[in-house]
């Protein structure tokens, strides 16, 4: 019998971000107990780095947006290979979640009678992010903790899951370890949701923070469940390229929304010279109406910088590879030049961007209101995660279910920023309601304490070898070569070479070396996260593969055009009976009449 300390729940949920928090509130105002596991401290998720804001179809700066508008936007951006079914309860709810928001404390920017403010972003067709500056990612956390203590959720800080408990088919907990002194611990659970963010840290260059390593993913990928569109890699465009210590780190897309510009060492505004035909009807050619969409004229064009993520980043890559890039390998990215616009335009940034004013005065010494930021793409978002029912936000595995960055199917081949923090809101209350229903119809389940021990005491052997591989080096290996082979623009040949370095990988991750005890050792937290990005780099590299075009987050330099038949299905990984990973189709269903009308109006 395994003799680690047992938590005992009716839902837990693994997980602290934006959407673990929403899905914790709602399973528990369904009347269940919560236990909420996070890997950092609470309030530390990565859900603060959202900076620009939240998008809605609220209409408060345009009172043409609305729902069908932004389901369109949605299905256009990410290559019409979205769950379309949830790319239209995102855009029927979100508003709603917004107002929610405000009801239990959020402080949103104001219009001047009073109303939210909602600010342009990439890929909108009209300001459509509520926003707190650029800070409101922290806003929105603040506001679901201080509402969420009352509710009577458990919290358990800095603990990682190793694995999900299974009883047959059903998920049933979890085992974990706290993070300080490295005691197992097991979770017992009717239900588990997964809320627990992305996998940036398998590349070299991320704007996500030391938790990125793909948990959600692979522990749902162990349990049985099903990775869809893997492929789909959102290398946000502007993230810092100087100083070296803080390069990756977000440079928020609300600063294009209020009028920065993009730059090359010639300093030519390179964006007007490659607008995709889809987006000609609603983009600028000329500086002055880029101006005026910025400034709320509602016959404007919005300006190139506004494009989708993914072609703003490609396009950045064109210059730099062409030698037109900044010193230090990026472009410059200018929002002092709007003092020819504007009388207080140093204070007008300074109100509109303090953290990214502060960010750049502190980190490398420049007054972003006189001098324009060198900037480049970041590895920043997976579009792909796992699979679930659009609806219920359950994976193929009974009482597993997932919300937020790890679970896929809104954003299809690329996401529109800002999409993000009301996905998190919108789907994670779908999964806390609904892993609640769950949990009320189930029991607890069978612990298998076989199978506890065995994964236990492989989490141990790190420290039973006399001498192997460095944890640390190998997550460096790999950072480097995703970068290099998986990474913005991809081809064949480098995908393969991958993939057998990533078999090369796994071998030397089986022989990591771990000296010290385990207290406090973040050594064998390295060693233990490897498990985790060895399983999502494979996801990336073999769909990646398998896709022979170019379609949002994925580019081939072998396949640069997007071919029709690839917009019939997404690619689906799972764990084969023998422990590798399968690849295969899922047809995507065919869209209802009545979307395919909005998408025809929408034009």
């Amino acid at each position: 019998m395994v003799d680690y300390p047992t938590f005992e729940h009716d839902v837990i949920v693994i997980g602290a971000g934006g959407a673990g928090l929403r899905a914790a509130i709602e399973a528990s105002g369904s009347g269940v107990s919560v236990g909420l596991i996070c890997k950092s401290l609470l309030g530390k998720a990565h859900t603060v780095m959202a900076e620009g804001g939240m998008a809605a179809a609220m209409g408060h700066n345009d009172d043409r947006d609305n729902w069908k508008v932004h389901f369109s936007d949605t299905m256009r951006g990410g290559q019409y290979v979205n769950n379309w079914r949830m790319a239209e309860l995102h855009a029927k709810e979100a508003p709603d979640r917004v107002r929610e928001l405000e009801s239990w404390g959020a402080v949103f920017d104001r219009t001047k009678d009073g109303r939210i403010n909602q600010r342009n972003f990439g890929g909108h067709r009209y300001p459509r992010l509520a926003h707190v500056g650029d800070r409101t990612g922290l806003e929105l956390i603040r506001t679901l903790q201080d509402h969420g203590i009352h509710q009577g959720i458990e919290v358990y800080m800095e603990v990682t899951v190793l694995t999900l408990l299974k009883d047959g088919d059903r998920v049933i907990g979890c085992l974990a370890y706290e993070r300080e002194h490295g005691r197992f611990r097991i979770y017992k659970g009717k239900a588990v949701i997964l809320a627990t963010g992305g996998i940036g840290r398998a590349y070299k260059i991320t704007s996500n923070s030391w938790e990125g390593t793909g948990d959600g993913h692979a522990l749902a990928y162990d349990a049985g469940a099903e990775l869809i569109d893997m492929e789909f890699i959102q290398f946000h465009p502007t993230g810092m390229v100087w100083p070296p210590s803080v390069r990756g780190i977000l440079v928020t897309e609300g600063v294009r929304g209020e009028g920065g510009i993009l730059r090359n060492s010639e300093g030519k505004r390179f964006m007007f010279d490659d607008i995709p035909d889809n987006y000609k009807d609603q983009t600028s050619d000329t500086e002055e109406e880029g101006w005026k969409y910025v400034t709320g004229d509602k016959n404007a064009r919005r300006p190139p910088e506004l494009l989708t993520r993914d072609h703003v980043a490609r396009c950045i890559m064109r210059e730099v590879k062409a030698g037109r890039g900044s010193p230090h390998g990026g472009v410059y990215l200018d929002i002092a030049w709007i003092k020819e616009k504007i009388k207080d335009a140093p204070e007008h940034i300074k109100k509109k961007l303090p953290s990214m004013y502060h960010q750049f005065k502190q980190l490398a010494n420049l007054d972003i209101t006189t001098t324009p930021m060198e900037v480049g793409p970041t590895t920043h978002y997976v579009m792909g995660g796992i699979r679930v029912n659009a609806d219920t936000q359950e994976s193929t595995v009974p009482g597993l279910f997932a919300a937020g960055e790890c679970a896929a199917g809104i954003n299809g081949a690329n996401r529109l920023g800002g999409n993000s923090l009301s996905d998190l809101i919108v789907f994670g209350k779908r999964a806390g309601e609904h892993a609640a229903i769950f949990a009320k119809e189930n029991g607890h389940g069978t612990l298998d304490n076989a199978a506890i021990e065995q994964t236990a005491k492989a989490a141990l052997e790190p420290f039973d070898r006399d001498g192997g591989e460095n944890p640390y080096t190998i997550q460096h290996d790999l950072q480097e070569m995703m970068q290099a082979n998986v990474g913005i623009v991809r081809q064949h040949d480098e995908m393969v070479e991958a993939l057998n370095g990533l078999d090369a990988l796994k071998s030397r991750a089986a022989r990591t070396f771990v000296p010290g005890n385990i207290d406090f050792n973040p050594g064998w937290h390295t060693a233990l996260d490897l498990h985790n990005l060895l399983i999502v780099s494979e996801a990336i590299a073999r769909a990646a593969i398998e896709r022979k075009e170019s379609r949002g987050g994925h580019f081939r330099e072998d396949f640069p055009g997007k071919d029709p038949e690839f917009a019939k299905f997404n690619y689906s990984l799972k764990k084969s009976e023998g422990g590798g990973m399968e690849i295969s189709k899922i047809p995507i269903p065919e869209m209802p009449d009545y979307l395919k009308e909005v998408i025809e109006e929408m034009g």
